[in-house]
């Protein structure tokens, strides 16, 4: 069976300040993307939520960047956005950068992760949502799952893996794209995802077949938007076993915290907090930044969970990591690293009082 399963997820408002979505809000995207599967636009649905960030899972026959289904998406937003105004949540509809529809939401602010693929006998399926960081926090947690054997042994155990994996990495500033195979272009693929403010991983393709394994967003808020409007809170789609990673290989990053850019109006690095769903509500210093990860089994294209996969004790050190770390870059306050460098800051107050003060920089 042909399958297309679409992750598009915007801020629409938060539920107090930036910690939380409402429930409200859930229940009308629950009520739009029913009404859609009704209709015979989506094969089944999932409505989740990451800190203060909408979370529409779909599955559908429509393929990639279709235009019904990021319709619905656009429509659901919307809805979802009346409903935070009405009940005067923050930053109600803060995602959405356009006044209407105009066939693809990529360039519209909310994030989308996409991939078409066929239906597996046992379809494994894990999906990661993150609060208050930016699109390149996926960079490093997938090339330990598709390229480093100290993470994934499968890559030099199983023989259906062992081939490796293909790299599709996006210039997020330059508009273009690359395509690196590991293991053997490991070294020049690290050169540009070690950058993940300008460079991130799209997607990783099985190297032999071809076949599609990972679909993350890329969508850079600050770049569409021209100024600082929020975190890009991206969404990644990972596929398990067989020809791909374990479960457990592609949750084995999370174990240790990585350092993400974010945090505190999107001006900070912090550590990405591997969390349950239940525990995804960012309040200290708007943070840290947190990640969950939903598996599903997909039945002819249903859902089958969500199973709360960081809800796990062998999580627990990584979160108390997590703390540690946030105490000891908080204690930095305004300085770096704990506050982003000044070239990744344009977005910000930066460029006024770079020119506000410039004619009070004298020559040496």
């Amino acid at each position: 069976m042909e399958i297309t399963l679409s992750v598009i997820k915007a801020d629409v408002g938060g539920y107090v300040g930036h910690s939380s979505c409402h429930p409200d809000v859930l229940q009308k995207a629950k009520e739009s993307l029913e009404r859609a599967k009704g209709k015979g636009l989506l094969i089944d649905y999932h409505v989740m939520a990451c800190g203060d960030d909408l979370q529409l899972i779909m599955t559908h026959q429509k393929g990639e960047d279709n235009e019904e289904i990021h319709k619905l998406a656009w429509d659901t937003f919307v809805d979802c956005t009346n409903i935070a105004k009405r009940l005067k949540l923050h930053g109600a509809g803060q995602d959405l950068l356009a006044d209407a529809f105009s066939g693809n939401v990529r360039a519209m602010g909310p994030g989308v992760a996409e991939m078409y693929f066929t239906e597996r006998e046992s379809e494994t399926i894990v999906i990661f949502m993150a609060d208050k960081t930016a699109s390149g926090a996926w960079n490093l947690p997938l090339y330990k799952i598709f390229a480093d054997p100290f993470n994934t042994i499968g890559l030099v155990i199983a023989p259906n893996m062992h081939s490796g994996f293909t790299f599709e990495v996006h210039d997020v500033t330059g508009k273009k794209k690359i395509m690196f195979n590991a293991p053997e272009e490991i070294y020049d693929m690290l050169v540009f995802i070690g950058s993940p403010h300008r460079y991130a991983v799209k997607a990783v393709y099985h190297k032999e077949s071809g076949e599609i394994a990972a679909s993350s967003s890329t969508q850079h808020l600050a770049l569409i938007a021209g100024r600082y409007v929020g975190k890009d809170d991206p969404v990644c789609i990972v596929r398990a076993q067989g020809k791909f990673p374990a479960v457990g290989e592609i949750l084995e990053p999370f174990a240790s915290p990585n350092i993400v850019k974010g945090w505190m109006r999107g001006s900070h690095h912090g550590p990405l907090m591997s969390v349950s769903f239940c525990q995804a509500r960012a309040t200290r210093f708007d943070g840290p930044p947190r990640v969950i990860a939903a598996g599903f089994q997909l039945a002819n294209g249903k859902f089958v969970g969500p199973n709360d996969l960081f809800d796990d004790p062998a999580f627990d050190l990584a979160r108390q990591q997590a703390n540690e770390i946030a105490n000891f870059l908080r204690r930095l306050g305004p300085f770096e690293p704990h506050r982003l460098p000044l070239d990744e800051m344009e977005y910000t107050t930066m460029p006024e009082i770079a020119k506000k003060l410039a004619p009070r920089f004298k020559d040496m």
